[in-house]
């Protein structure tokens, strides 16, 4: 989707006129319109306030395609309720809300991981959903820098 649409989607889900939206991000109607016609995007102060304000991560702002796949535990990130957050409240879109808190890694070793995650699951032995877990981290970002 392109930002343009994007952008208009966020003002009629929210069920918002162009002057109730230009009021929230303290901009002009002007801009407003402006963006959901293409002819301008946000600066990036106001993708942050975006983000913040309606709970969108700035790439998806942008029209650019999500990540589904938290870069720490390999969790879906197939909503936007799971989605770490900045320290400033705007999406981390990188990370789950449960390894990245307030723009804080929780975890720093792959071990922390599995010790942290096998228990809560449901399928194989321990040792099994260990082993797969472990896999599965080394072809994450987080682990590969």
């Amino acid at each position: 989707m392109e930002p343009k649409e994007v952008l208009l989607d966020i003002r009629r889900k929210h069920n918002l006129t162009q002057d109730e939206m230009d009021e929230k991000l303290f901009v002009t109607r002007q801009a407003v319109s402006r963006w959901e016609t293409g002819d301008t995007v946000p600066n990036t102060e106001t993708l942050k306030l975006l983000s913040k304000t309606f709970g969108i991560a700035i790439n998806v702002l942008l029209g650019q395609t999500r990540n589904t796949t938290c870069q720490v535990c390999g969790s879906p990130l197939d909503n936007d309720e799971v989605l770490s957050r900045e320290e400033d409240g705007s999406i981390n879109e990188m990370y789950c809300k449960w390894c990245y808190v307030e723009g804080v890694h929780k975890y720093f070793e792959i071990e922390e991981v599995v010790e942290d995650v096998v228990p809560r699951w449901n399928w194989g032995t321990p040792e099994q959903m260990s082993e797969w877990l472990r896999d599965k981290l080394k072809t994450l970002d987080y682990w590969n820098k």
